[in-house]
């Protein structure tokens, strides 16, 4: 024994028999007789035989791995997601590679590059806050591996893709504020690069139109995602001449960068600025002061409607170029979640 995996070869040759004979053997072919079966599978456990599973995936075509790429795993959305994904994949036995772009468009280019060489069947792509062209995907096509996107959706037609309902959660959450009394609402919006910022945009405006308050451009402010672009659009906002008592931010996230700065500022977060944001992420619930709303977004469902549409088209595998493809786009609807937890700070 070299301590090397047992070949096909090296069976046949000690049994002095074809190698497809043992290959037929192994996968129990009605044309080779139970006996034979037995002392080939007797003699494959004995040398500890594995099947070639690089060998397997040639033949049937497909390698049963899928491949993901997330801006952050770190972020409670994007793991929730995961999680989904891979529950989903588990079951039809595929395997799931993860990757993230850190938000940087080129690393996201060469993230897809390296998923295509990798051999992936399909790929799931949550794209990445800086990505602002989209020919890398156009690579896929040409190899005949599908894109299912999710959450973060490029402005591209005829793709498949799942993602939350921005702009009727951006409506409830300027019509819950209305309610409690703000007249002059602020938005801390993303880049706009992201479909979902002009998704949030479009709600804010139609809850404003439709509530007969006049919409002021100027109080929507987009910022980069990180604290310090949080800041400078805080600053923004508290500057105006019609100084916001309220402010819809694009996450928990900016959320919490946003209401750290306003404590700095020492303004008071109960009577003079409140917060809604998205997501509703499990850490709201260890702020000393949280927004008092969050649009949930239903991450695991995304990531489960998502990887359900990619092993679907694996399943049916449309090889012609010329059959017209119909497009899975799943919109989840969101659903505004009211912070019932009194600020503790």
């Amino acid at each position: 024994m070299t301590g090397k995996p047992a070949t096909i070869k090296e069976i046949a040759k000690i049994l002095n028999v074809s190698v497809s004979t043992v290959s037929r053997a192994l996968h129990k072919h009605p044309t080779i007789g139970i006996t034979t079966q037995l002392k080939v599978q007797a003699l494959a456990d004995k040398l500890g035989y594995e099947p070639n599973q690089n060998a397997i995936s040639f033949q049937k075509g497909k390698t049963y791995n899928i491949g993901v790429i997330i801006p952050e795993l770190s972020e409670a959305f994007f793991s929730a997601a995961i999680s989904a994904i891979e529950d989903i994949a588990y079951k039809r036995n595929y395997t799931v590679l993860i990757a993230q772009s850190h938000d940087d468009e080129e690393k996201e280019i060469q993230l897809v590059e390296k998923m295509k060489n990798s051999r992936v069947d399909g790929l799931l792509i949550s794209v990445a806050k800086t990505t602002s062209g989209f020919t890398h995907f156009d690579m896929l096509k040409r190899f005949n591996i599908p894109v299912v996107f999710f959450d973060r959706i490029p402005p591209l037609k005829n793709i498949h893709y799942v993602a939350c309902n921005m702009e009727t959660g951006s409506t409830e959450a300027v019509n819950y504020l209305l309610q409690k009394g703000h007249r002059s609402i602020g938005m801390i919006n993303g880049p706009a690069t992201l479909a979902a910022s002009g998704e949030r945009k479009e709600g804010y405006i139609k809850a404003m139109t439709k509530n007969r308050l006049k919409f002021d451009p100027s109080l929507i402010v987009s910022c980069n995602l990180t604290e310090q672009g949080t800041q400078a659009a805080l600053d923004n906002l508290l500057a105006h001449k019609r100084r916001p008592t309220a402010i819809v931010t694009f996450n928990d996230y900016v959320s919490l960068y946003a209401i750290k700065h306003a404590r700095n500022l020492k303004i008071d977060l109960d009577k003079d600025l409140q917060f809604v944001s998205y997501a509703n992420l499990p850490l709201i619930n260890y702020m000393d002061y949280a927004p008092v709303a969050s649009v949930e977004q239903f991450p695991y469902l995304q990531g489960q409607k998502a990887a359900d549409i990619l092993l679907d088209l694996l399943s049916r595998k449309v090889q012609s170029t010329d059959e017209v493809q119909a497009y899975y786009n799943v919109m989840v609807e969101s659903q505004l979640v009211e912070n019932k937890i009194r600020n503790r700070g």
